[in-house]
């Protein structure tokens, strides 16, 4: 009879109230690592084992046996996918629950390295909202998680210190403002990011959310303030400066989806400037963030594109600022009341994220954590 070793990891560990990736970093390895040893498809060798034995304070031979039994499955289920573009067989996903719901966020990879999941797409399902997946453990999937749709590229730091600081994971899914906000209506999400401007008050988010969703709980929280405007090639040779810019020859354009506030805002700059859209060069090709569109931008794939200051300081990217807006997260008042919710309303509080912010990002923190609604 083949001999296999299994393994007590994951019910120690959490017995203990250590989070996989606490764990992961104590130990030397990838969240990813402790994953599949809990799920028995890696068996790590001496060091490791050692490792982990002595920061969960056990014997060996109480995280690890033989046993003649066969093999753990891997756990087939089906889920709703977020995501604003379409999905292929074999996506790397993030798994989670919110509410009686199962949802999956497709992850990306790094350019070298593969990105950390939960599972994969097996298969496409008849509507593109839905999917089969094979998990690697579903008990992970019921951890702590909150999932944050929006797209603040600053969402990823935030993720870090909040998971750091309290043991709750943020896993965040790209989407527009519009896009955050219909998915938090329809139960799919706990938090929504947006930055929305209301054309005749001037007035961020408040506005919209009581005009579009009257009959909603919501409540509405400061993440920061920020600069938003032109994202240009390093030293802006160009000349790209204010709207009608973008009409000039030999200017290419990368735009955002419909739906997110930089798309609302070039929409009203150009309006104001008596410019036709099919005068801009790229105006029908989108990027999905903030990042991804000044990735393009670097990528000398387009000349400009609307996007935050921090999406150009990340890359190295000139920057000409256009206005400045207030992000805040929304969510249901029943979900703000969570522990979860708690422990991450109380991390916006902290100085350590906000210094973070402001150097990292170059956020006006001044409200960062204030209740609006």
């Amino acid at each position: 009879m083949e001999t296999r070793v299994q393994n007590q990891l994951a019910s120690i560990r959490k017995g203990r109230g250590v989070g996989a990736a606490d764990l992961a970093a104590r130990v030397g390895v990838s969240r990813q690592t402790i994953y599949a040893i809990e799920a028995g498809s890696f068996v790590p060798n001496t060091e490791v084992t050692l490792r982990l034995a002595r920061e969960l304070e056990v014997a060996v031979e109480e995280l690890f046996s033989l046993s003649g039994d066969a093999p753990e499955i891997l756990e087939s289920v089906g889920s709703e996918v977020l995501s604003a573009t379409s999905i292929n067989k074999g996506q790397a996903v993030r798994v989670c629950r919110v509410g009686g719901r199962l949802v999956s966020i497709p992850v990306d990879g790094a350019p070298a390295y593969l990105p950390e999941a939960d599972g994969v797409v097996s298969k496409i399902g008849k509507v593109p909202e839905r999917a089969d997946l094979v998990v690697f453990a579903m008990d992970e999937v019921a951890s702590k998680k909150l999932v944050l749709a929006g797209c603040d590229p600053a969402i990823g730091l935030l993720s870090r210190v909040v998971e750091k600081e309290s043991g709750v994971e943020v896993v965040a899914a790209q989407a527009s403002s519009r896009l955050a906000l219909r998915w938090l209506q329809a139960g799919k999400v706990h938090i929504a990011g947006s930055h929305l401007e209301d054309p005749e008050s001037g007035e961020f988010n408040l506005p919209f959310i009581r005009r579009e969703f009257p009959d909603e709980d919501f409540a509405v929280i400061t993440f920061a303030r920020w600069e938003e405007g032109f994202v240009v090639a390093a030293g802006n040779r160009k000349g790209i400066a204010k709207a009608e810019d973008l009409a000039k020859k030999g200017v290419r354009f990368v735009n955002r989806e419909q739906g997110s506030g930089s798309r609302g805002l070039l929409d009203r700059l150009l309006r104001e400037a008596g410019i036709a859209p099919k005068r801009i060069v790229g105006y029908d090709r989108v990027a999905y963030g903030h990042l991804a569109a000044a990735y393009a931008v670097l990528a000398n794939e387009a000349d400009c594109c609307l996007a935050t200051r921090s999406a150009a300081q990340t890359f190295g990217l000139s920057f000409v600022p256009l206005q400045s807006e207030r992000y805040d997260f929304v969510m249901r008042r029943e979900t703000m009341a969570s522990p979860m919710a708690q422990s991450f309303l109380d991390v916006l509080q902290r100085a350590s994220l906000r210094r973070r912010l402001e150097v990292l990002a170059g956020y006006d923190t001044a409200q960062t954590g204030a209740v609006l609604a």
